[in-house]
């Protein structure tokens, strides 16, 4: 295996230039076991970023087996967890020589930055960041893995809002029949049935993410001590005081999800990810936002309550976000033109919108339901056989006929299976027309 260095002088640890087939453009971190590189992949094209574990790690007499149990497991996960607020592992390598595992490249910063009084996030911010680490954490947990150390720097934050969550070293898989590492994650944000080594689930995790909601918010940690003990006792004894007494601005609903999250008996805590996160989009919707939109938690609570998208995954769903367009419109409002030519079509996600051909009322659409389809069935522009008026106030999503041909294919099978409900539904509904049409004439004629 190619791991080739540049030449130091003495007492300078060696810059490296190759990892296997990877070329290294810089180091970007180093703990205590491991260093993480940014590299650029040439058969991908594309960047990535490299944890190479130390080999002297790996060796120690002590720590050693733990620490190789850890790697087997974060490597064991390469291209089992998909979502795009996951850190995607692409490769893992074991060999005697090397041992470091391939990821996606996140040109970003850990949450850690945002846990201290002088660098505090809006609110919003902080709901939408715990709301998508949510989300990722219930897909994880779906495949059977529970994550067992989220804390802030395993958070990754790049841009304004794209959320990843790294480093499953710790993680338990549910599914495998290997013997777990025990007692790995950090003290500060571990939940007391993982501090008392006792069988976990999805919701110490839920706990955890409490932990990191609780110090974004406040600027401090739940659970204080001078050391380990005096945490750990903490952790299984006291309560912590509300965040809106550390910060006043934070309003009491905000505080009922905090301390919901830290329960220490799970039977009092969320009992699943999907109660957490309807609680956020409530929270968010009291959330004053400077331009009235839609926060992306908010998108896409709605697009999951819809019958649209009902086979649709949470990944998919994300993508939908990505490929869509939000509008709000005023009753009278003429969204498709009879006889105009269109590249998008429409998906209704509350209000109701009236289809007329000519002055002629056709149907009435009610939220869920899709139009101007044929945009993008009819493969080439397309000319509207009818109008569409908006009855209401409503909301819509625009998708381009162009955007979705680029989706991946999961996404587009299941707009292409949605559309086929949607075609079948018409055919019958126009069947049933027909024939009371034909029966009323028959009536007419005798």
């Amino acid at each position: 295996m190619d791991i080739s260095r540049a030449p130091a002088a003495p007492g300078v640890i060696p810059a490296m230039h190759k990892i296997g087939k990877y070329e290294v453009i810089k180091e970007i971190g180093k703990g205590a076991t491991s260093a993480v590189y940014q590299a650029y992949d040439p058969f991908q094209n594309r960047q990535v970023a490299i944890k190479v574990v130390f080999p002297e790690a790996l060796g120690d007499k002590e720590h050693g087996k733990r620490y190789r149990k850890l790697f087997v497991t974060e490597a064991s996960l390469a291209g089992k967890l998909s979502h795009p607020h996951i850190v995607t592992i692409y490769d893992a390598v074991a060999e005697d020589e090397a041992n470091y595992i391939v990821m996606e490249y996140v040109d970003g910063t850990t949450l850690e930055q945002y846990t201290y009084l002088d660098g505090m996030l809006p609110i919003q911010k902080i709901l939408e960041i715990i709301y998508k680490c949510g989300r990722a954490l219930d897909y994880a947990a779906r495949q059977g893995v529970i994550h067992r150390d989220i804390k802030p720097a395993n958070i990754l934050l790049a841009g304004e809002s794209d959320i990843k969550i790294s480093d499953f070293g710790a993680a338990l898989t549910l599914a495998a029949e290997t013997t777990q590492v025990s007692g790995v994650g950090s003290p500060a944000y571990m939940s007391p049935e993982q501090v008392k080594e006792q069988s976990l689930t999805h919701q110490t995790d839920i706990f955890s993410l409490g932990v990191v909601m609780y110090q974004l918010l406040t600027g401090r940690l739940p659970f204080q001590g001078t050391n380990n003990y005096s945490m750990i006792y903490q952790i299984i004894n006291v309560d912590p005081p509300p965040p809106s007494q550390l910060r006043s601005d934070i309003p009491q609903r905000i505080d009922e999800i905090v301390m919901r999250a830290l329960k220490k008996n799970t039977a009092n805590r969320y009992q699943t990810w999907e109660e957490f996160a309807h609680d956020l989009v409530a929270a968010l919707g009291t959330q004053e936002k400077p331009d009235r939109g839609f926060a992306e938690s908010e998108k896409f609570d709605m697009l999951r309550k819809l019958e649209f998208f009902r086979q649709f995954t949470d990944v998919e769903l994300w993508e939908v976000l990505r490929l869509s367009t939000w509008h709000k419109h005023p009753r009278d409002t003429v969204l498709i033109h009879e006889g105009d030519i269109g590249s998008s079509f429409f998906i209704l996600v509350s209000g109701e919108v009236k289809v007329v051909k000519q002055d002629r009322l056709l149907n009435i659409l009610k939220a869920g339901e899709c139009f101007g389809e044929m945009a993008y069935l009819g493969k080439q522009k397309f000319q509207r056989s009818a109008s569409v008026v908006a009855l209401s106030g409503i909301t819509v999503i625009e998708i381009r006929a162009e955007n979705l041909s680029k989706a991946s294919d999961l996404c587009r099978h299941h707009f292409h299976g949605a559309f086929l409900e949607l075609l079948v539904d018409r055919l019958a509904m126009a069947n049933t027309r027909l024939s009371q049409l034909l029966a009323d004439r028959n009536i007419s004629i005798f």
